[in-house]
């Protein structure tokens, strides 16, 4: 076996989502001198942290957009066999045809197909375009990965979820989102909150999946039952200006702020008093388990995976229900206790220091039994 392996992620654009915040954090705890990651990632990736990659004992490789797909195949093809990996590991969802498809002709052993996604009804360019790569999605992978038992059924089948998946929980660095007072403090002065301002948060990119459009429009009646609410948005994405215009004909100005895309998103959390996460559709939902972690009442929509609800602070409602329903359930829940839920979180299986070593092992397994 190699001293070390060094396993080629393909993460596609780099945005500051939370696919690729699931993949730093692992490469952050897992053990290096054993396995180490190239970040294989499209030229027009907005976010992207080279330096810590580097300082870890990455490498980044650029590649052409993959909607230039002959480009693109052609440059992987050529830094696939220059760099002899024998793991290809891809986090595009169903567009992981294409990479692994790449991967098989360039004779990589191991070849995964990491689905973190599923769909919904109202993307239908993007909807038409899964469906018709789904009943590819199994011929050119070696082995299957997925947040959830539900995710992987969503796009390898039942087949495969029930004898090929590994289930890779989105683990988090538990002990950053533990509540601190005087890190709320110091966020609620920074934003200009007052102590009385109950302050309702959203996190995610901004794109129809996340539905921000929908956490504005549930906010515009709550502050006519709460007067002294506030709405905190995080995330950059292509609907930014479509929701700052919103929030301007709602007249909302000056309730609601947007904040840029941060790394330290864990102390945003701190200053939250509710978080609203009703998204379209999600493989997990990693935010709401941080949101959980910091001890908020989260609120998300029914679409999202059972597995999202980790602690009895967490509540969901159908995005068909009436916006009043939503309404009500935060004025019920406003005055909620933010409690300590950590060990429950690491019970089921988030905390990154323990679940790193999964991810070794998995790798290290098509080593040791020799048939690969």
């Amino acid at each position: 076996m190699k001293e070390t392996i060094r396993v080629a992620m393909i993460m596609g654009k780099m945005v500051g989502g939370g696919v690729e915040s699931v993949v730093l954090n692992y490469y952050r705890y897992i053990n290096r001198q054993k396995v180490q990651f190239d970040f294989f990632i499209d030229e027009d990736s907005t976010i992207v942290p080279e330096k810590e990659i580097i300082s870890l004992g990455g490498r980044v490789f650029r590649l052409p957009p993959y909607q230039h797909l002959f480009s693109y195949s052609k440059q992987l093809k050529v830094l696939l066999k220059q760099n002899d990996y024998e793991i290809v590991h891809s986090h595009l969802n169903s567009l992981s045809v294409f990479p692994l498809r790449i991967a098989k002709k360039c004779g990589v052993p191991v070849r995964i197909a990491h689905n973190h996604s599923t769909s919904a009804s109202g993307e239908h360019v993007s909807n038409v375009i899964k469906s018709c790569l789904k009943p590819l999605s199994t011929i050119y992978p070696t082995d299957f990965i997925s947040p959830t038992k539900y995710a992987g059924q969503w796009l390898f089948g039942k087949v495969i979820a029930n004898n090929q998946l590994f289930i890779l929980k989105n683990a988090i660095e538990t002990e950053r989102f533990l509540f601190n007072s005087a890190i709320r403090k110091e966020y609620r002065d920074k934003l200009g909150y007052s102590a009385s301002d109950f302050v309702i948060g959203n996190i995610g990119r901004m794109v129809w999946q996340k539905n921000q459009a929908f956490v504005i429009q549930v906010f515009a009646r709550v502050i006519l039952e709460i007067p002294e609410a506030k709405l905190l948005i995080i995330g950059e994405g292509q609907l930014k200006d479509e929701l700052v215009q919103l929030v301007n004909d709602l007249n909302l100005t000056g309730k609601v702020s947007f904040i840029p895309y941060t790394n330290k998103v864990e102390d945003y959390f701190q200053a939250m008093d509710m978080f609203l996460f009703p998204s379209h559709y999600e493989g997990l939902g990693m935010t709401a388990i941080e949101a959980q972690v910091s001890g908020l009442f989260v609120l998300g929509s029914s679409q999202l995976p059972k597995d999202v609800e980790l602690t009895s602070q967490y509540q969901s409602l159908d995005l068909i229900e009436p916006l009043e329903n939503w309404v009500e359930m935060i004025k019920e829940n406003r005055h909620y206790e933010r409690k300590e839920q950590r060990e429950v979180i690491i019970k089921n299986g988030y905390e990154i220091s323990e679940e790193a070593s999964q991810l070794a092992n998995y790798y290290l397994q098509f080593y040791e039994n020799g048939d690969r």
